[in-house]
């Protein structure tokens, strides 16, 4: 995605938030709302990768943020540099889609705590578009009320990732 669509998904995205009434803010949190908090747009996090298929399908139990378990395949991994730096990710995949949530060196203090999600999308010659500028907050990050599945393990990286959403906080007005 470049940097102009990016752009205006986002402000769509705000206006979902502040105005739908299936935002995952509270009314009270809607009121003083003025948009999502966003790293700037990284084309170096925009990737197409090859996933490397774990063989068998093996299905995995991954714990919600209110105690739940929900079933996923773990699909394949796949490597990637930022910044210089190797890491490499798990791909998970359910009846929705594909599935990556991640947990990256900023986890806790400038991104959510829990971690961040992605849809990554097959591609016709199967690899996978991942564009970490897309990456977003699950909504159990804006309140309590909301059950999200948590990073596992194997997706908690230390590298960082400066793409996508940040930590949640209300702006204040201009």
């Amino acid at each position: 995605m470049d940097s102009r669509s990016l752009e205006r998904f986002r402000q769509e995205k705000d206006a979902f938030f502040r105005d739908h009434p299936q935002s995952p803010l509270t009314a009270e949190q809607r009121q003083g709302f003025r948009g999502l908090s966003y790293f700037p747009y990284n084309s170096a996090l925009d990737l197409i990768v090859a996933v490397e298929e774990y063989p068998g399908g093996e299905t995995v139990d991954i714990q919600t943020s209110t105690g739940e378990v929900q079933r996923y395949e773990r699909f394949g991994h796949f490597a990637f540099e930022v910044d210089g730096q190797e890491a490499q990710l798990t791909l998970y995949r359910s009846e929705h889609g594909f599935f990556l949530p991640f947990a990256d060196g900023l986890a806790g203090s400038e991104t959510y705590g829990a971690g961040r999600y992605l849809e990554p999308e097959e591609l016709p010659d199967g690899r996978f578009a991942v564009d970490f500028n897309l990456a977003y907050n699950p909504y159990c990050a804006y309140n309590e009320r909301w059950s999200c599945p948590l990073t596992p393990p194997e997706n908690r990286i230390k590298i960082a990732i400066r793409a996508g959403e940040r930590d949640f906080h209300i702006k204040s007005a201009p």
